[in-house]
């Protein structure tokens, strides 16, 4: 049973809403200030509320980007409240959590029916990427990298790919003061989602996480600047660099993560104002040109999963030229935005830049 629904959540009478045991599956974007409440304070004035699931650690601290929960601790619940803010790209911590959620639900016989509000996607509409070609990591929705869709949506499509049977209810990111009038990035989404650009860099530099260059995680820019111990900056004007964007060298010194402590040397990625950034193909490019010309680069076995596309790997490997990968991308992405519209729940729908 699916329904859409267009009412703030706590205006629902639904008997496991109001009566029931209730769950709450979040992160500190559950936060309402036009009430001075958290999504979880509604039912815990109520009296029903009986677990909240939420990151291990405190919000802004590296590393803690997952919500931990088993089998037992959602069977005996009534009803689940999930609001966590997506950030627009497939390998997100805390959206892959949601999908292994709704996996664990279809599998039980009785569970919990699952409530899902929703959050404008901060990445915008845009799409990028292709859809994974082959087996992926299991939790990862099979979508574009950069996707173009809400929590909620993609919790629609994922939830008719598994053929699930549960009851799922998605509460419209327009039916609260909060969903029309905060904007998505104010809170951030995860310790490595700062600020008002990240989203739009994180479809392609989320990438860089698995490669021995950092995406300057551990410091107060992650995926604009890139970098690594062993990196000799060079005049800007031999790095692929697309129209709208420009280049900057630069140095850090991540607080944690891969070299932390370690001063780095790399680039700084600047966007233009009202550039269309294809973060993903910028990025292919940029690791093409540092595995030309830095016997230290490497790209790890699980960038090839979180990939999951041979035309991409190949590539990547010096296989194939930039042309071919961008008309590939190029046709999956139409492929995608076909079958994505099957899922939209607002008037606006996915489209890709030209």
């Amino acid at each position: 049973m699916f329904s859409f629904r267009t009412s703030p959540i706590e205006d629902q009478l639904d008997k496991s809403l109001v009566e029931g045991r209730v769950g709450v599956f979040c992160t500190q974007n559950c936060w309402d200030p036009f009430h001075g409440r958290y999504v979880y304070d509604i039912f815990r004035e109520r009296g029903n509320l009986a677990r909240v699931f939420t990151p291990r650690d405190t919000e802004l601290t590296p590393g803690t980007n997952h919500i931990e929960f088993d089998a037992a601790e959602i069977e005996d619940l009534n009803a689940l409240v999930v609001e966590i803010q997506d950030v627009g790209a497939r390998y997100f911590n805390y959206t892959r959590d949601v999908m292994q959620l709704l996996t664990m639900r279809a599998r039980m016989f009785d569970g919990p029916a699952i409530y899902v509000i929703d959050h404008i996607n901060p990445a915008g509409r845009v799409v990028e990427g292709t859809i994974p070609a082959i087996e992926a990591d299991i939790w990862t929705p099979k979508v574009a990298h950069r996707h173009g869709l809400t929590l909620g949506e993609l919790c629609t499509l994922y939830y008719n790919e598994i053929d699930a049977k549960f009851p799922l209810h998605i509460v419209s990111a327009l039916v609260s003061d909060v969903g029309k009038d905060l904007l998505p990035w104010t809170i951030a989404p995860a310790s490595d989602i700062p600020g008002m650009f990240t989203c739009e860099m994180y479809s392609g530099g989320g990438l860089w996480n698995n490669t021995s260059i950092t995406p300057a995680i551990g410091t107060t820019r992650p995926y604009e600047y890139i970098g690594a111990p062993f990196i000799k900056t060079v005049d800007v004007r031999f790095l692929p660099t697309p129209a709208g964007v420009m280049m900057r060298p630069c140095s850090f010194t991540p607080a944690a993560g891969r070299y932390a402590g370690e001063k780095c040397f790399g680039y700084q990625i600047m966007l233009q104002p009202g550039a269309q950034y294809h973060s993903l193909l910028h990025t292919l490019q940029l690791m093409h040109y540092f595995s030309e010309h830095y016997s230290q680069f490497e790209m790890y076995d699980s960038l090839f999963v979180k990939v999951a596309d041979p035309v991409i790997e190949e590539y990547l490997r010096g296989r194939l030229s930039f042309d071919v990968v961008q008309e590939h991308v190029k046709t999956e992405e139409q492929k995608w935005i076909r079958k994505a519209k099957r899922f939209v729940l607002y008037d606006d729908a996915p489209y890709r830049i030209k």
